[in-house]
């Protein structure tokens, strides 16, 4: 199918936050995932078509894109992204915006808002992302927060099917830290039909 047929079913998606997966109806993440591994293939490493002929949906658009956490894969992945699509990453470092302290949150998402058209944001707290999404006039995505990382869950999840197909009704083992990845993850597997076994060390639960 073509980037657009497999977008259509995502429409209702268009002008909303991306905040954590359980926002995310089933048939909303597995089109996400099929939308994903098509942009992979058109725009990955070892693609057959021209960077330049590929079609470009962010023509246009400003992703601004808030490092509270610093990281090198996620910045080079969502930069490199944008570029890709068309559209004009803008990195914003620890010292570059503050949130909440030399502005108030309002005001940063507001002046964010006036000259982007999506913001990017990977805070510390939880609270941070929420009170962005809630004064922004333009959609937030959460990059990470201590309680939800859903875009690495996203890239599991394909990672999960690209190695062992259809995983519907298979079985997931985590063993480690009940952390903002595996919140993610147990909403994603749900919706997919994938069962998860968790093995947490003591005081570290989820």
């Amino acid at each position: 199918r073509s980037l657009s047929q497999l977008a259509a079913p995502l429409s209702g998606m268009i002008g909303r936050n991306f905040l954590s997966i359980d926002e995310l109806s089933n048939e909303e993440l597995r089109g996400l995932l099929d939308l994903s591994k098509q942009y992979k293939a058109t725009y990955g490493k070892g693609s057959a078509i021209d960077p330049l002929e590929a079609p470009k949906p962010l023509t246009g658009k400003s992703v601004a894109m808030i490092f509270q956490k610093r990281s090198t894969r996620t910045r080079v992945s969502t930069e490199t992204g944008c570029y890709l699509l068309g559209g004009h990453g803008l990195f914003l470092g620890p010292s570059d915006v503050q949130l909440g302290v030399n502005e108030s949150m309002r005001d940063t998402a507001c002046v964010l808002s006036g000259f982007n058209d999506i913001v990017l944001a990977r805070v510390h707290g939880h609270s941070d992302i929420e009170e962005l999404s809630e004064h922004a006039t333009v959609p937030v995505i959460n990059a990470l927060s201590d309680k939800h990382h859903p875009l690495q869950t996203l890239a599991d999840l394909m990672a999960l099917e690209d190695h062992f197909g259809e995983m519907r009704g298979k079985t997931l083992a985590w063993v480690g830290d009940g952390n903002n990845v595996l919140h993610d993850l147990m909403m994603g597997c749900a919706k997919l039909g994938i069962n998860v076994r968790i093995a947490t060390p003591n005081g570290y639960e989820c």
